[in-house]
């Protein structure tokens, strides 16, 4: 018999319809817990089964690859940590009503003010979809919210910094990820507002993120988007680290210096390799630096094209703004990095 609440002036008792909310939110966030815990575990297993498995699988080529994938993930791991606290913080802590206010009205400044805003404001590409769906929802200018959307996972600090340190003593590779970068955001931003359609972009309405404004409530929207945001990043950087280490193990050396010496081809084999391999920006960097067969100008617009174009943002976009947005923008997007990403190469590189 299903309880209902007691007549009297007394202390009422559940109703079964009281406590069903709470039974489904706990039942939404163990699947979540459970992926923590198996990826946790399965870094253990693979830690303590190293030694015994040395001795059986001491092939060449098996430790070579295995090189190549543990130095691409424990480099990027504590960037990738770090990056998903602080755009965690942001995407929960900041309104999205901050970058409203601070852009000024006309399209020609607020597009690279957008894009330096990004610089300021470290984000996730997965995150920064739905906050330009938001500031467009608001009002800003869709321009301007463009930019910021291909800036902000691209030029921030943490990105930069893990740049730096997987190109130890190459600052210059660093400056033209920065230069590349924000000059793709703003072109972007620049041409849509040139030649951009309003039938093309249809964003959603979208408020402020779901959930109560009391700081218990915050803290919890914080650990849900913080634990999402470091198994979603961290998925791909373990894909981004298997591909690169099995390029650098079974394509032959003499065949990817054959793509790198050619140089239209190498930059072109890069930037689809960014689209399909989808790395997080954070950890991005790590990839590019292992594959050294190709030049750094190639090299350079993996580092550009990822964070702006991949498959997982095309289906965001998809999702939030439109096929035929997404469709236009993502291959508008595609060119114009390559295109600066060779010219900064060139030029600094």
């Amino acid at each position: 018999m299903i309880p209902t609440e007691h007549a009297g002036g007394g202390g009422a008792l559940r109703t079964e319809r009281d406590r069903q909310p709470r039974r489904d939110r706990r039942r939404r966030r163990r699947p979540h817990a459970r992926d923590l815990e198996l990826l946790v575990g399965g870094m253990l297993l693979v830690l303590a089964a190293q030694g015994p498995l040395a001795g059986r699988l001491d092939a060449p080529w098996l430790r070579a690859w295995a090189s190549v994938f543990l130095a691409v993930c424990v480099q990027a791991l504590p960037f990738l940590v770090l990056g998903t606290v602080i755009s965690a913080a942001i995407a929960v802590y900041v309104p999205a009503s901050f970058l409203e206010r601070a852009l000024p009205k006309r399209e020609a400044l607020a597009v690279p003010l957008a894009g330096v805003a990004g610089a300021v404001l470290p984000g996730c590409e997965c995150a920064s979809v739905p906050v330009a769906g938001r500031l467009m929802a608001r009002g800003v200018a869709p321009s301007a919210a463009l930019a910021f959307l291909l800036s902000a996972p691209a030029v921030n600090p943490v990105v930069l910094t893990a740049t730096a340190v997987a190109f130890p003593g190459r600052p210059m590779v660093v400056l033209a990820r920065f230069a590349a970068s924000l000059a793709t955001a703003a072109a972007m931003g620049w041409l849509w507002a040139r030649f951009g359609r309003p039938e093309w972009l249809r964003p959603k309405a979208r408020g402020e993120l779901p959930g109560g404004t009391g700081r218990e409530s915050r803290r919890q929207r914080y650990r849900e988007t913080l634990e999402h945001d470091f198994l979603h990043a961290g998925g791909w950087l373990v894909v981004g680290g298997l591909t690169a280490a099995t390029l650098n193990v079974l394509v032959p050396r003499g065949f990817l210096e054959g793509l790198g010496g050619v140089p239209v081809v190498s930059v072109l084999v890069m930037a689809v390799l960014a689209v399909l391999l989808a790395v997080c920006s954070e950890a991005d960097a790590f990839v590019a630096a292992s594959l050294t067969a190709f030049p750094m100008t190639a090299r350079l617009a993996f580092m550009v094209v990822g964070p702006m174009v991949d498959v997982k943002l095309f289906a965001l976009q998809t999702g939030t703004f439109g096929r035929d947005f997404a469709w236009r923008f993502s291959a508008a997007t595609l060119v114009t990095g390559v295109v600066m990403a060779s010219l900064v190469g060139w030029w600094l590189l």
